[in-house]
């Protein structure tokens, strides 16, 4: 019997790979594995749980236990493999991928998401887009333009005082910076 198995600070392919040698360590055998999700072949026990429990940890993941804390987990997952690992953003509402996905009311997911985070879904997805802009912007392959575009923004101007809002400077202030001051997707 199948077993699904929430992971918390699961951001990244690299996160996947490590997660994956901690359950391959234990000898649990993964059926599949997404960003903050794994799915076994088979129910673990207390004391494989307990195991798998301390080494994640030790890796900086957590197991998540109760259900509102899981569905957080989700929205943060599919919102960040939505901007950071796809080749182009969606053009539906990230509201209605929410809601599909997770099957729930989108106005349910708002309401939990803001009671345990203390800020709303569209300000995380704006987080999450400024930090993706900041990538691009390290980068130095794209224009401004060009970089709006891509991110769905109306325009370079909006996108400009979007990030000026988030991050306290303009982007070619940013663009100036040696250090890049990125963050952790985890950590946005």
């Amino acid at each position: 019997m199948n077993q699904n198995i929430m992971v918390k600070n699961m951001v990244c392919p690299r996160c996947i790979e490590s997660v994956q040698s901690v359950f391959e360590e234990l000898n649990l055998v993964v059926t599949t594995i997404e960003l903050g999700k794994v799915t076994l072949k088979e129910t673990i026990n207390s004391n494989q749980k307990q195991e798998l429990k301390t080494r994640l940890k030790a890796k900086g993941f957590e197991l998540l236990a109760d259900k509102q804390t899981q569905i957080i987990n989700e929205i943060k997952s599919i919102i960040i493999e939505e901007i950071h690992y796809k080749e182009a953003l969606p053009l539906v509402n990230f509201s209605t991928i929410l809601a599909e996905k997770l099957h729930y009311d989108y106005a349910y997911l708002s309401r939990l998401f803001s009671t345990v985070e203390s800020r709303t879904i569209e300000k995380f997805i704006v987080a999450q887009k400024i930090e993706k802009v900041k990538e691009l912007l390290t980068y130095n392959e794209m224009t401004l333009s060009k970089i709006a575009f891509q991110m769905n923004y109306s325009s370079a101007a909006y996108l400009s005082s979007q990030f000026k809002k988030v991050t306290g400077m303009s982007p070619s202030a940013f663009k100036n910076l040696q250090d890049g001051n990125r963050q952790f997707l985890d950590e946005v």
